[in-house]
């Protein structure tokens, strides 16, 4: 679980002083983060282009839970549908392959499981059905498979803001409006993942569930003035039984006495989505991002309440076989973008 003190903007004069050994740490940080930006964007290195295929990537400024993985899905699935030859490529975050590049799928079927491609990926192939997704560390290398193996003509990346070796048309950053830039210090004294100097590198900036905060939207409209903004927010698309089977109605939690079972940045964002569904929230089993899970991890969840729900990034990493007598169900969440073809236009505009 992550500490609640990331995301506080009134910070008590104790909790400062608790927190200062922190400061040296983050100042460190920042300017490690600041400087790897430099050496891309001024010249120093050359990132690597691409001939013939565009790039947009998707990120944010903060640690985990701003919908990035969605996002990048909704525009790789809409591009093809405005006929792109559209690919995804991430990182694959916690897989255990050393290949340089894995194709998770290829459009047409899904070749790697989360353990050789990592969480998101095999997500993301899920959210964007008839989009290749391949994954490599070197995204650059990745993307050349898949212009030259699959050919792809615009690219998306996933959690692309701050990986500066392959060049982007389009850089997109994503904000949770609930919890906005937390209270503004980067790691490990704050959330932000580099100084907020950085949002002058955004081409678009989106706001997921807002309004920001005024003061965070404030510095947003100093820092990129000319930022195409838009907004959108996290919709339940549904449930579906952790053994797989088809989606029914997400309202079907209504009135139930539920356990939540996560290992995800941001566990309180699946508290929200269950207890807006009018679900009563009795029992948690929580992990930490990226959790890869073991069978004690879930034993004898029946003991606490017969009915659990986790995400669907959980549920790739847990068999049904597991979880004995519990009816655990895989809560699905869609990103809804506000004035979707605005936001197209503009970026097929950008693009060209």
């Amino acid at each position: 679980m992550r500490p609640s003190w990331l995301e506080r903007r009134d910070e008590p004069p104790w909790l400062r002083v608790a927190l200062a050994p922190l400061v040296p740490a983050a100042l460190l940080y920042a300017a490690g983060a600041w400087l790897h930006r430099a050496v891309w964007h001024r010249g120093v290195r050359r990132p690597r282009r691409i001939g013939g295929a565009r790039v947009v990537a998707v990120g944010n400024v903060t640690v985990g839970g701003s919908a990035k993985t969605p996002a990048a899905a909704w525009l790789a699935r809409a591009l093809r549908e405005r006929g792109h030859r559209t690919a995804l490529v991430s990182r694959g975050y916690g897989r255990r392959s050393d290949e340089r590049v894995v194709v998770v799928s290829d459009g047409a079927r899904v070749h790697a499981g989360s353990a050789e491609g990592g969480d998101e990926p095999l997500l993301l192939a899920g959210l964007a059905p008839g989009v290749p997704v391949l994954v490599g560390s070197d995204r650059g290398l990745a993307g050349l498979r898949a212009a030259g193996a699959l050919g792809a003509e615009l690219l998306v990346l996933d959690d692309g803001f701050q990986h500066h070796r392959l060049a982007r048309d389009v850089d997109v950053v994503l904000i949770d409006g609930r919890l906005g830039f937390g209270n503004r210090w980067t790691l490990p004294r704050g959330p932000l993942r580099e100084p907020l100097s950085a949002l002058r590198e955004a081409s678009a900036i989106g706001v997921v569930d807002g309004p920001l905060p005024e003061a965070d939207e404030a510095l947003v409209t100093r820092l990129a003035p000319a930022a195409y903004r838009f907004t959108a927010g996290r919709r339940p698309r549904g449930l579906r039984p952790l053994a797989g089977g088809p989606w029914w109605p997400a309202r079907g939690l209504e009135g139930l006495r539920v356990g939540l079972l996560s290992g995800i940045a941001r566990p309180e964002s699946l508290r929200r989505s269950v207890e807006a569904l009018g679900a009563r929230v009795v029992a948690e089993r929580t992990f930490a991002d990226h959790h890869r899970y073991r069978p004690r991890d879930v034993r004898d969840l029946a003991r606490a309440t017969p009915i659990w729900v986790t995400t669907e990034k959980d549920a790739l990493k847990i068999p049904a076989s597991w979880v004995g007598d519990a009816d655990v169900r895989v809560l699905g969440i869609a990103l809804a973008v506000d004035e979707p073809k605005r936001l197209l236009d503009w970026l097929e505009a950008r693009l060209r």
